[in-house]
């Protein structure tokens, strides 16, 4: 499913979800099977992509009840049925890939933490000893284990690019009360994912989250959770630091893509090439597999 249509009020699409005010304190939030690499939307969906994004982040806001509030009512398709009857008969469109949840102002920051030196984070502490401008110890590995984890925060940058900052930079943002708050809270929530997910064999090596602030003042758990979209998954049984890892996302796509362009082929800009048939599915087991692993079950709704 590229894109939803559903006889609600759409009031917001990113390069994978569609969000629709079902009520002024409820929203719908409805994974497509979209797929973006180097901020560019393929043409080609992932099948599954969606239900697993969304079933992934339902099985961890249940590991997480009693921790801390978070926004999911239910993801669900036929509960959700019962609490907005507009959706009756709309049941193939939203099963396993929406889910229903409490509505509250967005903070301004992602709540990124980081377990494991990876990705961006290793790039800049391989060249300069810091991240974000703050200096790190010496010495550390790529893909070593950080204890304790940094807490990282990033905000959007103008072009749309996750921009990283120094907490200093997020307390002038948010306020000091405010950020301890949401660096608390990430860390809570990512020491239990990360405790959680190594006994069912991946590593989270690092992570985002997002939150928001209610009505009634208080602060909740939203969006996508430790998903392999805003996560970096990594087999813990193939796990060797002192090198890049393999890992339970689009990593197939982006190493196709990284061909392209080292040919010639394709320039990064949209559009993207068409993908293979085996990109796509390679792709799309790639997220199924993420999703068994982590909950012990294949994905049925």
């Amino acid at each position: 499913m590229t894109e939803s249509d559903l006889p609600l009020k759409r009031i917001a699409r990113g390069k994978v979800r569609e969000v629709y005010e079902v009520c002024r304190d409820q929203l719908l939030l409805v994974a497509s099977d979209r797929v973006s690499a180097y901020d560019v939307v393929m043409a080609e969906p992932i099948p599954m992509k969606g239900a697993v994004l969304t079933q992934v982040s339902a099985w961890w806001f249940r590991q997480l009840d009693g921790l801390l509030k978070h926004h999911m009512i239910s993801a669900d398709a036929d509960e959700i049925i019962k609490l907005v009857p507009a959706l009756r008969g709309h049941r193939e469109a939203i099963a396993g890939r929406a889910m229903l949840c409490r509505r509250g102002t967005v903070f301004p920051i992602e709540c990124v933490i980081r377990g494991y030196l990876s990705g961006s984070a290793w790039r800049e502490y391989a060249k300069q000893g810091t991240l974000a401008g703050e200096t790190l110890p010496a010495g550390l590995q790529e893909s070593g284990r950080l204890d304790p984890p940094i807490f990282s925060p990033a905000t959007k940058a103008e072009s749309g690019h996750d921009e990283n900052i120094t907490v200093g930079r997020m307390r002038e943002v948010l306020g000091a009360e405010a950020t301890a708050e949401l660096e608390r809270l990430t860390r809570l929530v990512y020491g239990k994912g990360r405790d959680v997910a190594l006994q069912h064999g991946i590593i989270i090596a690092d992570t985002k989250f997002e939150f928001a602030g209610t009505k009634e003042g208080e602060i909740i758990l939203i969006d996508e959770v430790m998903t392999p979209d805003s996560s970096r998954f990594w087999p813990a049984d193939g796990y060797r630091p002192g090198r890049p890892q393999p890992s339970f996302d689009k990593q197939p796509l982006r190493d196709w893509l990284d061909v392209e362009r080292h040919a010639g082929r394709w320039n990064g800009d949209a559009p993207a090439p068409k993908l293979p048939p085996e990109v796509v599915t390679a792709t799309s087991e790639r997220y199924l597999e993420a999703y068994r692993r982590l909950t012990g079950t294949p994905l049925e709704f």
